[in-house]
């Protein structure tokens, strides 16, 4: 009679990104992995969907990893973007507290979305994915958004707030993927690990 068990193995990859969130989601996955530190536009296209955009920032992120290591036999390299939009409108971190402020006042009260991308470099390909989630805010108030800013957590997060901290008390729905949310579907990870060759879960078999 055959048993499955199931052991998570360590795996190398590069992290083109210096985020905390996803680096502590990739540790979640079981994942061995160095972080890159890569410089790349963010500045969004004229008149670039908002799922052209997070898309093209992951691929590119992960192709300036590849520049910086050269073109040699590599282990995978992840990149991955995150935006929040409303309705034509995308927000990105926040670049002081006026725009913080603002954003979480046009947020307040209504429903936006989060998209992640998240690129994966294989042997002869890069592959990437898309999350889209649809998060609800509750109505919030002008001291509390300023009290919020004071925590200091709205600070280089996508759309101003973090759902993993003080943020999630404004979330009054969330239809979609939480970590992507965090900004790195981890589904869609997973996914394209295995197009590029790599098993984050093991499976063992024994007589």
């Amino acid at each position: 009679m055959r048993s499955e068990e199931k052991t998570l193995i360590p795996v190398s990859i590069y992290l083109a990104s210096q985020s905390p969130r996803r680096a502590e989601l990739l540790r979640q996955l079981g994942l061995q992995f160095e972080v890159l530190d890569v410089s790349v536009d963010e500045t969004p296209l004229v008149g670039e969907a908002v799922e052209a955009c997070v898309t093209r920032l992951a691929r590119a992120k992960v192709e300036a990893a590849r520049r910086r290591l050269g073109r040699g036999s590599l282990p995978p390299i992840l990149g991955a973007d995150t935006a929040v939009a409303l309705d034509q409108a995308i927000f990105g971190k926040p670049r002081d507290r006026n725009e913080a402020l603002e954003t979480l006042a046009r947020l307040s009260g209504r429903s936006h979305r989060v998209l992640s991308a998240v690129a994966v470099s294989g042997a002869d390909a890069l592959h990437t994915a898309l999350s889209v989630s649809l998060v609800t805010f509750r109505a919030i108030s002008a001291a509390e958004a300023a009290a919020y800013w004071e925590t200091g957590e709205p600070k280089g997060k996508a759309g101003g707030y973090a759902i993993q901290g003080r943020g999630a008390m404004f979330v009054e729905r969330l239809d979609g993927s939480y970590s992507s949310v965090m900004g790195l579907p981890l589904y869609e990870t997973a996914q394209l690990l295995r197009a590029a060759g790599m098993e984050v879960l093991e499976v063992r078999r024994e007589e």
